[in-house]
């Protein structure tokens, strides 16, 4: 198979949305995706349609913890320093 990638210019149409989540545990947080970079892969063979790779990561802020959830470098260490 031939690696015809080829890096696309983009601009956003509009800014990437923050998703809040609330997990079990009671922590809140914000997650979005930010787009680094996007590539075309050829095309289908089946359908001739571009094919498209999308370089992203995912940003995430806490926005609430519960104290019981946090723990210290001390908490951490167990009597002989190593990690437990």
């Amino acid at each position: 198979m031939v690696d015809d990638r080829e890096v696309i210019g983009f601009t956003l149409d509009e800014e990437p949305k923050w998703v809040k989540v609330t997990l079990e545990d009671g922590t809140v947080m914000q997650i979005k995706m930010e787009i680094m970079a996007i590539e075309r892969n050829g095309n289908d063979p089946n359908t001739g349609i571009p094919v498209y790779i999308i370089q992203a990561t995912n940003i995430m802020r806490m926005l609430k913890v519960p104290k019981e959830l946090i723990k210290t470098t001390n908490d951490r260490h167990n009597s002989s320093g190593l990690y437990s």
